[in-house]
């Protein structure tokens, strides 16, 4: 019964939203009647098809539940840059008409209102087309140097290759992995990070197309952490599955890596939310470091960014993290800070460096906009 009324009230929500949409735009385009009737039915179609988006998971055929999704998504993506740019284009006018109202301003207020809505729908499908492209693209190779404190010389140049949040799922697939793999092995790293939502789905469903994550290379091999996502889809038997693939998981524990002669030290925390499904996957940063060597480097993989204060307290020089997907596209980035402490790149807490992926996949509709997905290539040197 609570998940009924939560789609209730989900799809009326969602309704109402559509019907502001068509209200305060297509009123105002000045399109044959047919066109009106298309661009209502299109919002009819849409409406219906955002819940069908959180329910596709439970058909059982793959290719049907993989289809709908893919449909849904896509259009989940255009009505949310429909709305909020329909938000801004009333707020806009509502401050036009205001001025006009003083005489601070004189408009043809009718012929606005009418290029405004043009505009709006133009530039969301606009938006739409190249966050699709972003998307679906190989993730760019983002270059990052870290100045650590007392890094011994044999450690200068080090390099981690980091992805996250890649979320094998409906509508990433075997092809989009192995893509992302061929990238990383090109970059020839010392030591392999992936931190976090790598699936979006059960193991039974997605180990076939998980199955490049075993021909990653490295120097010093692949480490994994959990993220919520995993936790979502099942996180004990993708540990297993994990580990299978050759990548050690790190489970709020800590590997001293020899690197020509000195030690560095990785550790992993589980996700931030771990504890609310397994009572023994607290995150735990101060567990993960402990009888590490007191003089190495320290470095922690954890998914969420909130976990930098914990960090900073247990003594790491660096953390590594995701999810944010660095708002993913247009606006919500702006919106990331208010769970968040980090929305993207490199920060300094105290003596820790946070980088915040903005990830190498994405989750839910298939769009990018304003925030690239990538690839990153972490160097370590000598703090001056």
């Amino acid at each position: 019964m609570p998940l009924i009324r939560f789609l209730m009230l989900t799809t009326t929500l969602v309704g109402l939203l559509h019907y502001y949409i068509g209200v305060r735009l297509l009123s105002h385009l000045p399109w044959p009647t047919p066109v009106i009737a298309l661009g209502w039915a299109f919002l009819i179609l849409s409406a219906i098809l955002q819940p069908t988006a959180l329910l596709a998971r439970r058909l059982t055929q793959p290719r049907l539940r993989d289809a709908v999704t893919w449909v849904a998504m896509t259009v989940m993506g255009l009505f949310s840059s429909l709305l909020v740019l329909t938000l801004l284009r009333d707020a806009v006018l509502l401050v036009m008409g205001g001025l006009q109202t003083s005489q601070w301003l004189q408009i043809d207020l009718p012929l606005f209102e009418t290029q405004s809505a043009l505009l709006t729908v133009c530039a969301a499908g606009v938006m739409s087309v190249i966050g699709f492209f972003n998307a679906r693209k190989l993730a760019r190779v983002v270059n990052i140097t870290v100045p650590l404190n007392r890094l011994p010389v044999s450690l200068q140049g080090f390099r981690i290759v980091q992805i996250s949040d890649i979320h094998v799922g409906p509508t990433i697939k075997q092809g989009y992995l192995a893509r992302i793999v061929d990238q990383v092995n090109a970059l020839e790293a010392d030591l392999v990070a992936i931190t976090g939502d790598l699936v979006d789905g059960r193991v039974h469903e997605l180990a076939s197309h998980t199955q490049p994550l075993s021909a990653l290379t490295s120097r010093h091999g692949s480490f994994f952490v959990t993220g919520n996502h995993e936790y979502y889809a099942g996180a004990l038997a993708w540990i297993h599955e994990i580990e299978r693939l050759g990548i050690k998981v790190l489970l709020n524990e800590h590997v001293a890596l020899s690197h020509e002669g000195a030690t560095l030290v990785l550790a992993g925390v589980t996700d931030f939310t771990a504890g609310q499904f397994y009572d023994d996957h607290h995150s735990d940063p101060q567990a993960a470091i402990a009888g590490a060597p007191a003089h190495a480097p320290k470095i922690l993989l954890a998914h969420q960014p909130r976990s930098a204060e914990a960090a900073e307290a247990a003594g790491f020089d660096l953390q590594l993290s995701g999810h944010t997907h660095g708002g993913q596209f247009w606006p919500w980035k702006y919106f990331v800070p208010l769970q968040q402490p980090y929305v993207a790149g490199l920060h300094r807490l105290q003596d820790l460096w946070i980088y915040v992926s903005r990830g190498t996949g994405y989750w839910g509709p298939p769009t990018r906009f304003g925030a690239p997905s990538e690839i990153t290539c972490l160097t370590l040197v000598a703090a001056e």
